[in-house]
């Protein structure tokens, strides 16, 4: 099966389907964040760092890195984040822009195989950032819009993937380097805006053979308790043959989701990643050490016998 090998200048990570899910943390993005907008702008990325050590902490294994602000200089700020990210953490990065420049000067500075986010079915955007997954090395998001816009059709969607891979592979990119968004919809707008999902990405996993990944907490804008929603989202994704993911390790109910479904798939070994996780620790005496029994150099009570 298709594996997508990233990685910083010292660590490597797998997509795969035949691999533990992949969590990308959204976390170092200031849409939305007018705080983290106007720090990044004057210079200030302490809060970048701070939610870059937290969402490593909490269990992603990627993390994207976006400075989408207006009217400020996108791409200088958004290669000082990467240099910054590179040095206090070793995951590797998807370097999140809408504009090619920003792209480039992330991938001038990275060290290491990036994910770049992203390129969609539009003509010009295609003959634009793909040029640069080439030059670089790198590894590309494939959006499965274009110029006719975000289509209710899964089938139409698969379409436009699979000319993204298409003119992909004209410019010498394999379709290992292609993880593609298959674009999740409010379910709060469009009640089968997962249903739509689920459906492609079969086709994406058993056709294309291509990894994918989404902006997983799109499911839930608009609805109480997203948190719940998102998870459930993303179990039944897995299933459904999902790789990754771009979405918030700090809430435990994604991460507990995840690794859950990594279990039911058969892509955590003898639970280990389950148990090294969640197994509470021993009880403690009353010196204050681990209960071993009743003491040392004690008997053990021997179990009954039934009768």
């Amino acid at each position: 099966m298709t594996d997508t090998v990233l990685s910083s200048a010292t660590r490597e990570v797998v997509i795969g389907f035949d691999r533990p899910f992949v969590i990308i943390g959204e976390r170092i993005n200031p849409t939305g964040r007018k705080i983290l907008a106007a720090e990044m702008s004057a210079g200030d990325f302490s809060r970048v760092e701070a939610d870059a050590r937290a969402q490593v902490e909490a269990g992603a294994h990627m993390l994207d890195v976006n400075a989408g602000i207006p009217l400020a200089d996108e791409p200088a700020i958004l290669a000082k984040a990467i240099q910054l990210v590179q040095s206090i953490t070793d995951v590797p990065l998807s370097i999140d822009s809408s504009i090619v420049a920003a792209l480039e000067a992330g991938l001038a500075v990275y060290k290491g195989k990036a994910l770049v986010n992203s390129v969609t079915g539009e003509e010009e955007r295609l003959e634009s950032v793909l040029p640069l997954i080439k030059k670089y090395g790198a590894a590309v998001v494939a959006i499965s819009n274009d110029e006719t816009g975000i289509s209710e059709d899964p089938d139409v969607r698969f379409e436009v993937a699979k000319r993204i891979v298409h003119r992909a592979r004209d410019h010498g990119i394999p379709v290992s380097d292609i993880v593609v968004d298959p674009l999740v919809m409010p379910i709060g707008a469009i009640n089968r805006a997962a249903v739509q999902v689920m459906r492609l990405l079969h086709r994406l996993k058993t056709e294309l053979k291509v990894n994918t990944t989404c902006g997983a907490s799109n499911i839930s804008f608009g609805l109480p308790r997203r948190n719940g929603i998102n998870a459930a989202f993303l179990t039944m994704a897995i299933g459904s043959g999902m790789t990754s993911a771009i979405t918030n390790p700090l809430h435990p109910e994604v991460v507990e989701a995840v690794l859950g479904a990594d279990v039911m798939m058969g892509h955590d070994p003898d639970c280990a990643r389950w148990i090294r996780k969640f197994r509470e620790p021993p009880p403690t005496g009353a010196a204050g050490e681990a209960g071993r029994g009743r003491r040392e150099g004690g008997h053990r009570r021997r179990p009954t016998p039934a009768a």
